[in-house]
C-alpha cells in the first residue's frame, strides 16, 4: 500500500529530484517538510538547476546536501551540457541512494532520469512503475503547486506538516541589507515594495501601471515606495521611477535574493508580477498583490487568499483593481 510504502523501504540516503527555478522550489518546502518528519535521521540530497545551491543552504533543516544537473534536452530552465551527462550520471549511481524522488512534473521526461541515479528504489510522479521498487503516484492535474506536491508525500506515508511556505532569513542577509545602505532611510512598515520584473519579459505588468499604482498608494498614508528587482532588472525599475511623480527608492540591482527577503520582510506591502518573489511574500507572509497574465492562476496563487490578493490582466487594464486591492491590504489588522 502506498500509504506505508516510505517505511517499508529502509531509507538511510534520500535524494529528491527538482531541477527548478525559485518559485518552484519555495512551492515544494510544504514536501520537503513533510519528507523531513517521516525521515528524521535520513541524509537528504537535492539534485537541482546550480543556482539552487543557495536554497538548499537556506532550508538546511530538510536538505543535507546539494548536486547540480546539468541539465537534459527536454526542459528548458537551462541549457543541457551534455558533455557532462554521463560522468554525473555515473557519479549518482556510484552513490547507491537507498531512495530517489521524483518531484520534477509528469514524469514524462524526468522519472527517466531519475531512474537513471541507480537508487535502490524509487518514488515519484508518474503513471506506470517498472517494478516493485518503484511507487509512481498520478501527477494531479488540478489544484495549486504545494498541495499537489503534498499528495505526492502524504500518498507516499509522510503526514503533511502544514501547507504554509517559508522564507527564513538568515544573520548574513540582515547584515548584507544592512552594508547595502537601502534601508537607512526607511523605517521598518513605512514602505511598500514594487518588483515589476520577472523571468519572463511577456509576464511583465507594464512599467507605467506599476509607477501609476505607486503614486497612487503614496498620497494616502504617506508610503515610500521601494523598487526592488535582479541586477538584469535595474533597467525596468529605472523606467518605472522615471515614470513616477514621487521619487522612489531604487533597491535593484544590488542585493541577492535573501538580502531582498530581508528588504521585503519590513515592508507593508508587495506588489509584483507572477514571479518567484510572489511566492517570497507568500514564505514571509508578507502581505501582497499579484498580477497574472500568462500562467495558470490556480496553480501559482499563493494559498492564503486573505493575505494575497491575485488577479488576471494581461493587457494592463485593472490598475484600479490593483490600487484598491492594496489599500484593503494596507488596512487589514
Amino acid at each position: 500500500m502506498t500509504s506505508s510504502w516510505l517505511h517499508q523501504h529502509d531509507s538511510n540516503s534520500v535524494v529528491i529530484f527538482r531541477a527548478l527555478q525559485l518559485g518552484d522550489m519555495l512551492c515544494a518546502v510544504p514536501a520537503l517538510r513533510a519528507l523531513r518528519a517521516a525521515m528524521p535521521r535520513a541524509r537528504i540530497s537535492l539534485v537541482g538547476l546550480s543556482w539552487a545551491d543557495q536554497f538548499a543552504n537556506r532550508f538546511r533543516r530538510y536538505i543535507d546536501e546539494f548536486i547540480a544537473f546539468p541539465g537534459h534536452e527536454a526542459f528548458p530552465e537551462q541549457a543541457a551540457r551534455l558533455d557532462q551527462l554521463d560522468d554525473f550520471y555515473a557519479g549518482m549511481r556510484a552513490r547507491r541512494f537507498d531512495l530517489a524522488l521524483q518531484m520534477h512534473g509528469n514524469g514524462q521526461y524526468s522519472n527517466a532520469v531519475v531512474r537513471a541515479f541507480g537508487a535502490r528504489a524509487m518514488a515519484g510522479f508518474g503513471a506506470v512503475a517498472g517494478g516493485e521498487d518503484e511507487c509512481l503516484i498520478r501527477f494531479p492535474e488540478t489544484g495549486a503547486e504545494p498541495l499537489r506536491l503534498l499528495e505526492l508525500t502524504t500518498g507516499l506515508g509522510a503526514p503533511a506538516c502544514g501547507q504554509q511556505l517559508e522564507f527564513p532569513i538568515t544573520e548574513a542577509d540582515e547584515r548584507e541589507l544592512e552594508a547595502s545602505g537601502v534601508t537607512r532611510a526607511l523605517a521598518s512598515g513605512s514602505y511598500v515594495c514594487i518588483h515589476p520584473g520577472a523571468r519572463s519579459a511577456d509576464k511583465c505588468w507594464p512599467a507605467a501601471r506599476f509607477a501609476a499604482v505607486a503614486d497612487q498608494l503614496a498620497i494616502g498614508p504617506g508610503l515610500t515606495t521601494v523598487l526592488t528587482g535582479s541586477p538584469a532588472e535595474a533597467p525596468l525599475t529605472a523606467a518605472v521611477g522615471r515614470l513616477m511623480r514621487r521619487a522612489p527608492v531604487d533597491a535593484a540591482g544590488p542585493l541577492s535574493i535573501g538580502a531582498m527577503a530581508a528588504l521585503m520582510s519590513r515592508a507593508r506591502l508587495l506588489i509584483c508580477n507572477d514571479t518567484g518573489v510572489s511566492h517570497i511574500a507568500a514564505g514571509l507572509g508578507l502581505r501582497s498583490v499579484v498580477i497574472f497574465s500568462k500562467a495558470d492562476i490556480r496553480r501559482w496563487a499563493p494559498l492564503n487568499q486573505q493575505l494575497h490578493r491575485c488577479l488576471w490582466d494581461p493587457f494592463g487594464e485593472q490598475a484600479q483593481t490593483v490600487i484598491d486591492q492594496a489599500r484593503a491590504l494596507l488596512m487589514l489588522r
